[in-house]
């Protein structure tokens, strides 16, 4: 039986005045030594993503960065049969600003980093996610690439959880936005909430979005822009399970468009979370009491 392990990167694309991009090169101790890939890498327990892209480009570059904003949100599927393990890493990348120099030497995971033109890097062994990023053709990797032979981690104590998930800022023709409301027995019970909710394993984000959209309201919807990145971190989180649980969500938000709004109607498929949903315009929205992420997506005069 294959097991399902998930993880959560953040990662850096940092172009210099001439247009070349950073990359960093897998060291032997890596999943996939001498192959490169933009620099970045897994997010600690409760941490901002942006945050964590602008340690790990420190930590494999020795630049100080500054976040300039989000780019993209991409999951993929990489199995590990000598472990019996599938991997699924839902990526951030974020468009980040260098300032200083590189330094010479490295430790870990990566051992070289280098801006190099696209021609440079389209004849290098690149990471898919890398490759997609830049606009190079996804080749696959050569055979044997993947060294790996240590277990992965535990996903950690059994009330430590991190959940990836997708949201959406959404609207109608007429300038209405859906909220769905939280049910009794989940955090933020009775609150209206963005719709939209965790991904699966091997799921892209908006994918598993529209999918919500549809499971907690029967909207059929378009996504049209990706807006940002929230991050919670609650440390005794109570739900279902009824005991506290050190929760760290990180959840990205797009705008989502329906061009033909129906009733909302809650299906079984929502999983019980969602009591139930509906459309209100603009001059509703002051009067209702929202979780955090939708006060932020709406922006404070909602």
């Amino acid at each position: 039986m294959v097991e399902r392990v998930r993880r959560v990167g953040a990662y850096g694309v940092l172009r210099d005045a001439e247009g070349r991009v950073l990359l960093v090169r897998g060291s032997a101790v890596a999943d996939f030594p001498g192959v490169w890939s933009l620099p970045g890498g897994g997010l600690e327990h409760a941490e901002h993503p942006a945050h964590a892209v602008v340690r790990e480009v420190t930590e494999e570059t020795g630049l100080t960065v500054e976040v300039a904003g989000l780019l993209a949100v991409v999951a993929d599927v990489v199995p590990y049969p000598d472990l019996g393990v599938a991997l699924h890493t839902d990526r951030l990348l974020f468009e980040v600003t260098p300032v200083g120099g590189l330094r010479a030497d490295h430790g870990g995971s990566t051992d070289l980093a280098r801006w190099l033109t696209l021609d440079q890097a389209a004849v290098l062994p690149v990471l898919p996610f890398t490759a997609e990023a830049l606009g190079l053709p996804v080749v696959p990797l050569p055979a044997g690439a993947l060294r790996r032979r240590e277990p992965f981690a535990s996903a950690g104590a059994e009330r430590r959880r991190q959940r990836f998930g997708a949201y959406g800022v959404v609207t109608d023709l007429d300038g209405r936005v859906l909220l769905t409301l939280i049910a009794e027995g989940y955090p933020g019970a009775g609150q209206w909430h963005l719709p939209g909710g965790g991904t699966d394993h091997g799921e892209q984000p908006v994918t598993a979005l529209l999918r919500e959209l549809v499971e907690e309201s029967g909207q059929l919807g378009r996504v049209t822009e990706l807006v940002g990145v929230d991050n919670l971190h609650n440390p005794a989180a109570l739900g279902p399970e009824g005991y506290p649980i050190d929760w760290h969500g990180v959840r990205v938000v797009y705008r989502v468009a329906v061009d033909a709004p129906t009733e909302p109607a809650v299906t079984e498929l929502a999983g019980g979370s969602t009591a139930r949903a509906a459309w209100f315009t603009r001059s509703e929205l002051p009067n209702l009491s929202l979780t955090g992420i939708a006060e932020m997506a709406l922006g404070p005069s909602r």
